[in-house]
C-alpha cells in the first residue's frame, strides 16, 4: 500500500483495487495448485516450478524500485497531498502487475503443496513417523510466525526507511537461496504419486445423479445392501466412508442398475455409476460450501489491515522516541503478537475450563470456534470506526499535532482474536471435514475464502467511492481521509458482518459433521499394503 501510494503515486482507491485484486488471484491459484499437484505433476515438482516463478516475480518487483525508468519520477509529501505527482505510465505499472502475476503463480503452487509435501516424508503407520509429523506443524507454524513478525519488522523498515529496492532485495536473495536448498534434497525425498483429479470425480458424480435422477431410493442409506456400488477401495490413506441420508438426490449415482456392471464387477461407464466413496467425497464438499461463504464476509474485515489500517497509521504519530519510527506497514505486528500469546493461553487454560462444561474434546466444536471469529470481526471494525472517528476529530482540530498509532491496538488486537478463532477454526473444520486425499483442496479453499474477500473489499470499496461522492462532497474514502469518512467505511463492514454472522448461525445449526466409523485402507510408500480399521477417523 505505501509502495503503490508514495512510490507510483497512485490514490489510495486504485491501489486499495490493485491489492484486492492481486490477493484475490493469489488466493484463488492455489485450488489450481493443488489439482495440478494432486493430478498431474506430484507436490515436488509443483513446488520446485512454483519457487522459479516466485523467484522470477520477486526479481521484476525489485527492478521496479531499482531502475528510474520503471517508475515514476519522486515526488514531494506536499506535492503528494495536493495531487501534483506525475502517475506510473502503462509500462512501469504493467511491469509491476507482471511481477506481481510470477508471485500469484508462485503462491499457486506452493501454498498448497508444501505443508502436505512436508507430511509425505515421515511414515504415520510408526510411532517415530507419528512423532515427526505433529513435531513438523509444531515447527512449519512457529516457523511462519517468526517469519511474519521478521518481514513486518525488519524488512518493511528496510523498505521504508532505507531502500525499497534493498527491501525487495532482501526476499529475492532469500527466494534464490530457499531453491538451491529444496534442490539439494531432491535425491532423499520420498515422493508421493499423483493420485488422480478430484475434480473429474465430482463431475462424474453429478452427471451419473442427473441421469438416474428419475429413480427412487429407499429411506434408509442403511437398507440398501447390494443395491449400491461399493467396492474397496486403493490409494493412499484414504478414508472409506459410509452412505449417508444427506443430500441423498446425489446417492442416486451410486444406485446399480441393469447392464451397469462388467463381468468383473467394474462400471461399464463411469459417467453413469459412481462408487459410494465417491458420492460421500461429493457430499462433504458441498456440505462446507455455506460455512465457507460465511468466512469470505469475515475476512474482508482482515483484509483492511494491509488498505485503509495504513492510511490511518500514516496520518498518525508512529514515533518510539525521538529518533525512531516506526513503518505504518508494520502496525499489523499487533495482530500477529496477540495470536501468538493468545493460542498458548487458549489451548493450556482455557480449553481445560471449557472441556469441563461442554464435555467437548477441543473446549467448544469447530464451528462454535469460527463463530467466536465472526464476533470479534464484527467488534474489530466497530472499534476501528469509533477509533477513525477520534483520529479525524482530533486531527481537524489540531492539524498540527497527531495521535499516537497505539490508539490502533484496540482494533487490531481484536483481530488477532478473530484470526486465532476463525482461521485456525476453519484450518480444522476442513481438514476434518474433507477426506483425507482432498485435504490439499480443502486448505486451498482456505485461500479462496480470502480471495473472495478480497474481490467482495474492492466491489464494496468502489460502490462506496461512487456512491457517497456526490453534491461537490468528498466521497468516504477519499485520499485525504481527514477529509473523508473511513469511520463509516467501518461501520458498514460491522453491519454486513452483523448479518453475515446470523447467515453463519443458520448454517451451523443445520450442518452434519462427517460420520466417525469409516474404515482406512493404507498404499504407502515405505512397506506394504496394510488394512486398518479405526472407529474413529
Amino acid at each position: 500500500m505505501v509502495y503503490l501510494t508514495r512510490m507510483l503515486h497512485l490514490d489510495q482507491v486504485s491501489a486499495s483495487n490493485i491489492i484486492n485484486v492481486w490477493s484475490g488471484f493469489t488466493n484463488f491459484a492455489p485450488l489450481v495448485g493443488a489439482f495440478i499437484s494432486d493430478a498431474y505433476a506430484g507436490r515436488f515438482r509443483t513446488i520446485a516450478f512454483a519457487s522459479f516463478s516466485s523467484l522470477l516475480g520477486m526479481a521484476t518487483v525489485t527492478l521496479t524500485a531499482w531502475l528510474p525508468q520503471l517508475h515514476p519520477p519522486p515526488c514531494s509529501a506536499q506535492q503528494q497531498t495536493l495531487g501534483q505527482c506525475t502517475g506510473p505510465t502503462r509500462a512501469q505499472l504493467g511491469a509491476l502487475l507482471l511481477g506481481l502475476g510470477f508471485l500469484s503463480i508462485g503462491s499457486g503452487g506452493i501454498r498448497p503443496c508444501s505443508i502436505p509435501f512436508g507430511v509425505d516424508q515421515f511414515d504415520p503407520t510408526t510411532e517415530e513417523g507419528q512423532k515427526g509429523v505433529k513435531s513438523f506443524f509444531n515447527w512449519y507454524y512457529a516457523t511462519f510466525t517468526v517469519v511474519l513478525l521478521i518481514t513486518q519488522t525488519v524488512v518493511v523498515y528496510i523498505q521504508d526507511k532505507v531502500s525499497w529496492s534493498v527491501g525487495f532485495g532482501i526476499p529475492t536473495l532469500l527466494m534464490a537461496c530457499s531453491i538451491v536448498l529444496l534442490l539439494v534434497g531432491s535425491r532423499v525425498y520420498v515422493h508421493a504419486k499423483p493420485q488422480g483429479s478430484m475434480f473429474s470425480s465430482i463431475a462424474q458424480v453429478l452427471v451419473a445423479a442427473h441421469k438416474k435422477r428419475h429413480i427412487k431410493l429407499p429411506e434408509e442409506a442403511g437398507m440398501v445392501d447390494g443395491k449400491f456400488y461399493d467396492p474397496p477401495i486403493k490409494g493412499f490413506f484414504l478414508s472409506k466412508l459410509p452412505p449417508t441420508n444427506q443430500l441423498r438426490f446425489l446417492s442416486k449415482a451410486a444406485v446399480i442398475l441393469d447392464n451397469d456392471l462388467k463381468p468383473d464387477g467394474s462400471p461399464i461407464d463411469n459417467w453413469r455409476l459412481c462408487s459410494v466413496q465417491q458420492v460421500e467425497e461429493l457430499k462433504c464438499v458441498i456440505k462446507t460450501i455455506p460455512v465457507w461463504a460465511s468466512a469470505i464476509v469475515s475476512f474482508t474485515s482482515m483484509t483492511q489491515q494491509g488498505t485503509f489500517t495504513v492510511s490511518q497509521a500514516l496520518k498518525m504519530d508512529r514515533h518510539l522516541g525521538p529518533h525512531f519510527e516506526i513503518p505504518a506497514g508494520s502496525l499489523s505486528v499487533i495482530s500477529f503478537l496477540t495470536i501468538g500469546l493468545w493460542l498458548p493461553a487458549y489451548d493450556r487454560l482455557l480449553v481445560p475450563a471449557l472441556r469441563k462444561f461442554t464435555k467437548h474434546e477441543g473446549g467448544i466444536t469447530v464451528l462454535q470456534r469460527c463463530g467466536t471469529g465472526i464476533i470479534f470481526s464484527v467488534l474489530s471494525m466497530v472499534a476501528a470506526g469509533l477509533i477513525e472517528r477520534e483520529r479525524r476529530s482530533f486531527a481537524l482540530l489540531h492539524p498540527n499535532e497527531h495521535l499516537s498509532f497505539a490508539w490502533l491496538a484496540p482494533q487490531l488486537v481484536l483481530m488477532g482474536f478473530c484470526e486465532a478463532f476463525n482461521i485456525i477454526g476453519l484450518l480444522e473444520f476442513f481438514n476434518r471435514e474433507f477426506p483425507d486425499h482432498m485435504r490439499s483442496v480443502g486448505n486451498a479453499l482456505l485461500s479462496c475464502a480470502f480471495a473472495g474477500s478480497s474481490y467482495l473489499s474492492s466491489l464494496v470499496v468502489n460502490i462506496v467511492h461512487h456512491v457517497t461522492g456526490r453534491n461537490k462532497r468528498p466521497d468516504w474514502l477519499t485520499n485525504d481521509i481527514n477529509a473523508g469518512r473511513l469511520d463509516y467505511f467501518y461501520f458498514l463492514l460491522a453491519g454486513i458482518g452483523v448479518l453475515n454472522f446470523f447467515y453463519f448461525v443458520y448454517c451451523a445449526q443445520r450442518y452434519h459433521y462427517k460420520a466417525k466409523n469409516v474404515y482406512v485402507i493404507e498404499e504407502k510408500p515405505y512397506a506394504n499394503q496394510v488394512e486398518l480399521a479405526s472407529n474413529d477417523a
